[in-house]
């Protein structure tokens, strides 16, 4: 890309040329960086952006925007490159998802239980030279739930860690964050033995045959234990700010410029790495921050603490005004709540899946919530789970609250709730990054609940066709951070997916950011506007949807900053 910066002779020439004084040039807003010669995404015949401040100032022909310029001002000759608004992904797990402080004890998933037994030797062996927590938790990640639960294993999960692991404590996390794989070192120190309560919204596994602990942890009783590894690390904050940057990184290279939160941990100290880097002029994406409501403790606990986070200032890069919650776990583990019973499931004594928070506690959560200056970003996967989050929804717009609301993930919906998004104004946000979705493959979910009900999963276009607002997300890094991925994929989906690439661009970015509630400050080029943009090698609108990927990111720009520069790899 070219970078002029005009001289005031030349300066002068533009202004006869636009019939404007140089007086008249002068007397109105100069713009600190200009963006020539380019097909930008709007509706509009715009070939050139002004920008100053961080936010657009002028938009139109080149002629037009000569007027803005001065002798300082930068001028970017993008050689017919396409320009979209900056990406929004709406659900992102930028924290962790390229964080080593989680664990480097890979898994294969692939791999059986037995077959599993190289790779934690050689985890052993790596923990052993690095002793990087109190107690040397060993976290890590990667194991297929259906093949360490598989009926021909002759050992049980905790068995064969526990030979390997007598005395360190362990803790895996399989690829969805849903479930953990622990020894009975990690069960001691969590203090979980077989006769222990549940935790709301999570589940303790035990062998069928004995009744005893089998070493697999569901949900929200997984997540007790990986906080506890979290927060033994030795040097937790450097190594949380680590891969943060990675994640940023990632991020802007993939054309995203604002991000909505998978999920913040708080009590893991993730607020205050947000905060050092926001500090440190670090953060390279607008991020909505959305503080986790951890189900096992009560409200007067934790909103306090939410009162004193929440903050939506307009120039900020970090942004608290949605908390994540979960309504239900996820059908592979059975855990997604149902309206009609699992066919097949680990949980026998919970036929119609499980409630991270309950429906009557939503209601009273989401009203307690609008009254601190918070809406909410639902994960909501079984009908049952959609229902009842919809009708919490429907209780708190009933005492007036405008706040914004979206349910993502979305596997399941039953056919009444469908037009119930656009009449209570919720966005329905989807991820679609991976091929088995484009494929419409299901096959996954047939054993636990059937044929016909795998088969109507993930409809993308009924929910559009109804009006709702729609939006994609990655939910990075369970599926593909490259928004060009989801947009094709969306595409390819064929009537399942979303109709045209006008419609897909927009589920990537102004549908997104009204989700986030910020559709006043980002997701679309227009005066006023921040200066959030993508800047691609291509034309995707007049590419093939399986084409789309292949597009190049050449520059990505936030606030009118240059955050990412292919020029610069």
């Amino acid at each position: 890309m070219k970078s002029i910066k005009p001289t005031l002779l030349g300066l002068m020439i533009m202004a006869a040329q636009s019939g404007l004084a140089p007086s008249a040039i002068a007397a109105q807003q100069t713009a600190e960086t200009i963006l020539t010669n380019a097909v930008f995404y709007t509706g509009q015949p715009v070939k050139a952006v002004a920008i100053a401040d961080g936010k657009i100032i002028a938009m139109g022909k080149q002629s037009d925007i000569n007027a803005y310029r001065s002798p300082n001002t930068e001028v970017i000759d993008l050689e017919g490159a396409f320009v979209l608004p900056g990406f929004v992904d709406n659900h992102n797990h930028i924290f962790e998802a390229a964080s080593e402080a989680g664990g480097n004890c890979e898994l294969s998933m692939d791999a059986s239980l037995e077959e599993q037994i190289p790779y934690l030797l050689q985890c052993h062996k790596n923990s052993q030279k690095n002793k990087s927590s109190k107690n040397n938790w060993l976290m890590g990640y990667g194991f297929s739930l259906e093949m360490t639960l598989n009926d021909d294993n002759t050992r049980t999960p905790l068995e064969v860690l526990d030979e390997i692991f007598p005395d360190q404590p362990v803790v895996l996390m399989e690829q969805t964050s849903h479930s953990m794989w622990v020894n009975s070192q990690a069960l001691k120190l969590a203090g979980i033995t077989k006769d222990s309560p549940e935790p709301q919204g999570g589940k303790i596994l035990t062998d069928h045959e004995t009744g005893e602990l089998n070493g697999i942890l569901f949900d929200n009783a997984g997540d007790v234990v990986m906080e506890m590894a979290w927060n033994s690390l030795t040097d937790k904050f450097n190594q949380s700010y680590d891969g943060l940057m990675n994640g940023l990184e990632e991020a802007a290279v993939h054309g995203i410029t604002t991000i909505g939160d998978g999920r913040l941990y708080w009590k893991r100290g993730w607020y205050e790495v947000w905060k050092a880097a926001e500090k440190d002029n670090a953060l390279t994406a607008r991020v909505s921050l959305r503080p986790w409501i951890y189900p096992s403790d009560s409200m007067e606990a934790q909103l306090p603490y939410l009162q004193r986070i929440q903050s939506r200032d307009p120039e900020s890069r970090l942004i608290v005004d949605q908390v994540k919650m979960y309504s239900d776990g996820i059908l592979i583990n059975g855990t997604a709540k149902t309206l009609a019973p699992y066919l097949s499931t680990y949980i026998e004594d919970e036929p119609y899946g499980i409630n991270y928070i309950a429906p009557t506690a939503m209601k009273s959560w989401l009203k307690a919530l609008d009254k601190i200056g918070y809406g909410a970003h639902i994960h909501a996967i079984g009908d049952g789970a959609i229902n009842e989050s919809l009708n919490a929804i429907e209780s708190v717009r009933q005492t007036h609250s405008n706040r914004d609301y979206t349910l993502t993930h979305v596997e399941m919906v039953q056919d009444a709730d469908l037009p119930r998004f656009k009449a209570l104004n919720v966005t329905a946000d989807f991820q679609v990054g991976s091929d088995y979705i484009v494929e419409h493959d299901h096959e996954w979910a047939v054993p636990f609940i059937g044929e016909k009900r795998a088969n109507n999963m993930m409809q993308v276009n009924r929910l559009y066709q109804t009006g709702a607002n729609v939006s994609l997300s990655s939910d990075w890094n369970v599926h593909d951070i490259n928004p060009l991925v989801g947009i094709s994929n969306s595409l390819l989906m064929g009537k399942t997916g979303l109709p045209d690439i006008k419609t897909a661009i927009d589920a990537y970015t102004i549908n997104a950011a009204v989700s986030l509630g910020l559709d006043d400050i980002t997701g679309s080029i227009e005066v006023g506007k921040s200066a959030d943009f993508v800047i691609l090698d291509k034309d995707i609108r007049t590419m093939k949807p399986k084409n789309i990927p292949n597009a190049f990111v050449v520059l990505t720009m936030l606030q009118g900053e240059v955050v990412f520069d292919s020029d610069d790899e």
